[in-house]
């Protein structure tokens, strides 16, 4: 009965690999098989222009000056995003997460709303002169950060 066994595994063996080398092999004729695409026909020769022909065109047209945004303006235009030419108090507010730490006084990485609301509301507020609830750019230019006080001496 073991004897049998072992010889129906061996049969079984050599078949799987007589199989395994048949398909082996047809898979290596077929690709032998492929052919290669035609490579692409030859591009137009590129016309030469004739002995009397102008070495030049005319001159492009001018293209307008850009106009140079001061710092003030792409700091404005930063915030203006429905590009209306006022800052609402909720664009104002969504571009401040930078500031998240310095509006965390107690330092426990959560902002609470009297955190948040006292700082941005001061600031906004201080900004807004003429109380309309928007600011326009004069106003906005108020709320610029201070630049950093440079040492008098470089010793």
């Amino acid at each position: 009965m073991a004897m049998s066994r072992f010889l129906i595994g061996g049969v079984a063996s050599a078949l799987l690999l007589t199989g395994g080398l048949f398909v082996w092999k047809g898979y290596s004729q077929i690709a032998e098989e492929e052919v290669l695409p035609a490579p692409p026909p030859a591009l137009p020769a590129i016309p030469v222009a004739g002995a009397g022909a102008p070495k030049r065109g005319p001159a492009p047209p001018a293209l307008p000056a850009a106009k140079a945004e001061s710092r003030e303006e792409r700091r404005f235009n930063r915030y203006d995003r429905d590009r209306n030419e006022r800052i609402s108090r909720i664009e104002m507010m969504a571009t401040r997460t930078a500031a998240f730490r310095k509006l965390d006084k107690n330092g426990d990485n959560l902002l609470t709303f009297e955190e948040w609301a006292a700082a941005t509301s001061d600031r906004f507020a201080k900004a807004d002169a003429d109380k309309s609830g928007d600011l326009t750019r004069a106003e906005f230019a108020t709320t610029a950060p201070k630049p950093a006080a440079k040492p008098k001496c470089s010793c």
